[in-house]
């Protein structure tokens, strides 16, 4: 094994630097910020409003909609082409699903909530801090939600399991690399989204998922620490 040190000198469970706040986006109504490390996600939530097209109106409660965007000179990587990806498509559909299960639009029918959530500076779990930014703006809009969702990537580098991937973990060369987002509800920790990227032991995946638990127990503790300093000011 040996990934023994990880790169950034953090121990294997240890979280990057995070930062949260609430009330970004003054026009909105809710928005919150999420920062993991190099990884920065701006969620500013509309609505519930009117929706358009008519035909996509349910009658017995309102639609969530999500859409997600690196601006172009965001990523550790190449140059981020504007506009519409396949992969920004499928990132909107995954935070869409990871909130759902806390959402609760039956007072809103044939309406739609929209979050928006940019990232103007990326460095890996790009997903899973804009499911966490989306998950306390919605909260700031005053959505009724059941409880807040929390994201965050655990993985594997060359056999040894970790939590909050970096890119340079990611990308580690001539090694095998797993990326495996979740996102859990916290008063059940019901997982709402749970993907993988390269391969893993049931054993490696299991210790995985266990310190997903105690990670994302650490982002709800930021989120609602956000939100409650928010609110005193008031």
């Amino acid at each position: 094994m040996a990934y023994t040190e990880r790169l950034d000198k953090r121990k294997f469970d240890e979280l990057r630097p995070m930062e949260a706040k609430i009330g970004v986006v003054k026009n909105a109504k809710g928005s919150a910020s999420f920062k993991s490390g190099k990884t920065w996600a701006i969620a500013a939530v509309y609505g519930p409003r009117e929706i358009y097209p008519k035909f996509l109106a349910n009658p017995t409660k309102g639609i969530l909609r999500c859409h997600y965007t690196m601006m172009p000179f965001s990523g550790s990587g190449e140059r981020i082409r504007p506009g519409k990806s396949r992969r920004a498509q499928e990132i909107s559909m995954v935070m869409e699903k990871a909130l759902l299960p806390v959402v609760d639009l039956t007072d809103f029918p044939n309406s739609v909530v929209d979050v928006f959530v940019e990232l103007p500076q990326t460095d890996a779990g790009t997903r899973c801090a804009a499911i966490s930014a989306a998950s306390m703006a919605l909260a700031h809009a005053g959505i009724p939600m059941k409880d807040l969702v929390s994201s965050i990537a655990v993985g594997q580098v060359d056999g040894t399991v970790l939590a909050d991937l970096s890119y340079g973990e990611e990308s580690y060369p001539d090694v095998e690399v797993s990326d495996i987002p979740v996102a859990m509800l916290h008063n059940s920790k019901q997982i709402s989204l749970l993907q993988m990227d390269g391969e893993i032991s049931k054993k490696d995946l299991l210790k995985a998922l266990e310190m997903a638990k105690g990670a994302t127990e650490k982002v709800y503790e930021l989120q609602v620490k956000a939100l409650k300093e928010h609110y005193s000011k008031e």
